[in-house]
């Protein structure tokens, strides 16, 4: 099966993909993220979340993952704007002894989430790294990927 860029026309220009004909299905996603932060900072995140001028660390960075992927149509050019049913954020710190960001995204629609998943952990490590920075500069966003999805042509679930 020869795969294409579904959003280039026949003429290669950019397109919005037509989903008129897709069938509503459940859809979700989940994305990662994960941030390397210095020991020190960690130190402090492991007390208890860090209240800082802006807020606590990790329950900002919470609220800007959801806020994020809400606004995901507006963000990325021809992502299709969707109403999501929900949005989860989780945020621990794994045994790397990194933050690890989990955003999970769902919706009944013609159309799958996973670019909102993606948007949500991404913005949620970014605003980490904002409220950290003052602590220390040694930040490292370390990586951003999906996990899994459900509920289109196929479904997907990385191992690891």
């Amino acid at each position: 099966m020869e795969k294409n860029f579904t959003h280039l026309n026949a003429a290669g220009n950019p397109t919005m993909v037509h989903i008129g004909d897709k069938q509503i299905t459940r859809r979700t996603a989940r994305a990662r993220s994960v941030v390397v932060l210095s020991a020190a900072v960690l130190q402090l995140l492991e007390a208890g979340d860090i209240r800082s001028p802006k807020g606590p660390v990790f329950q900002t960075a919470i609220i800007a993952g959801v806020l994020a992927a809400k606004k995901t149509g507006d963000l990325i050019p021809l992502c299709h704007p969707i109403g999501l049913d929900h949005c989860q954020i989780d945020i621990y710190i794994n045994e790397a002894q990194e933050v690890v960001i989990d955003c999970t995204t769902s919706v009944l629609a013609k159309t799958g989430v996973e670019m909102e998943a993606l948007t949500g952990a991404s913005i949620a490590a970014l605003t980490i790294y904002d409220m950290c920075k003052a602590l220390s500069s040694d930040i490292i966003i370390k990586e951003t990927k999906l996990m899994e999805k459900t509920g289109g042509k196929q479904d997907f679930k990385r191992v690891s």
